[in-house]
């Protein structure tokens, strides 16, 4: 048995948060998908953990990694909270190496005593330990997006195989993606407006990519496609997509990601209307 899989004895006492994994790569990758800046929130339950990076108020990324991914998941409080630099932590995630040998998994055990200390990582391959203490700040205040599904307008869930291959096409001298929900045609179409001219690209409701079509009314909104160009970490990663709008055209799209051993972990970003747009076009 690896050494960090050891209970300690006092452990429960000593630490208000205890994750273990046997597999690194499960944790790693999930971050990966939402590192697009150097710093970010830890939001832990008894439910599991959040990971919250924003940019420039515009746009926010959430990484949910459950509490049943963990073999070992303690959480003594209601709910536990720090903001941690996220590209010092991927470091240490992968001080091992990120190409593993075949058949060699690193080990990952963390711990955090509570506010004021450091995060706490041991990290165990081959019979090898490395211990790595991060300093944790302040925690500092997300947005809040109020994306409330009850004021959902449309929603399309797409397989992401799709969704890549439109991604990929874009036009990337365009500044935005315009995106068009409609219960009638194109039902759903990516625009964008770029040096070489408009382009369309157009999904019919019965594609064989789309798994779920619930448009109820038309909305044609125009996002910065410097605050979606994150998100398509996430979607190389992912299996299925999620598209919704609300009524204030703010925009989720929600990744479905399996992880090495079958897991489904989720990641969402949320990304606000181009408001110069919408503000010409009343």
């Amino acid at each position: 048995m690896p050494l960090l899989t050891q209970r300690i004895q006092d452990e429960s006492v000593q630490y208000s948060l205890v994750a273990s994994l046997d597999n690194v790569r499960n944790l790693s990758t999930i971050l990966k998908a939402i590192h697009f800046r150097e710093h970010a929130t830890c939001f832990a339950t008894k439910n599991g953990i959040r990971v919250t990076v924003e940019n420039a108020k515009c746009v926010q990324a959430n990484a949910f990694i459950q509490a049943g991914i963990f073999q070992e998941f303690i959480v003594q409080e209601e709910s536990i909270t720090f903001r941690i630099n996220l590209t010092v932590l991927l470091d240490c995630l992968s001080i091992f190496g990120s190409s593993p040998t075949p058949g060699t998994l690193t080990a990952l055990r963390m711990c955090y005593q509570g506010y004021g200390h450091p995060l706490m990582l041991f990290l165990e391959e081959g019979g090898v330990v490395t211990v790595c203490k991060i300093n944790t700040q302040e925690p500092e205040d997300t947005l809040d997006f109020d994306f409330c599904s009850t004021n959902v307008i449309n929603k399309i869930i797409l397989q992401s195989e799709g969704l890549r291959e439109a991604f990929s096409e874009l036009d990337m001298t365009s500044e935005v993606l315009q995106i068009t929900m409609s219960p009638d045609k194109p039902y759903f179409r990516l625009s964008t407006f770029g040096n070489a001219g408009s382009s369309h690209l157009d999904y019919p409701k019965d594609s064989d990519l789309m798994e779920t079509f619930l448009c109820n009314q038309t909305q044609v909104n125009r996002y910065k496609i410097s605050l979606l160009k994150p998100s398509t970490k996430a979607l190389v990663l992912s299996c299925k997509v999620s598209i919704r709008t609300d009524n204030r055209g703010f925009l989720s799209l929600q990744y479905m990601i399996k992880n090495e051993d079958g897991q489904i972990c989720f990641v969402e970003y949320y990304c606000c209307p181009d408001e110069e747009v919408c503000e010409s076009e009343y």
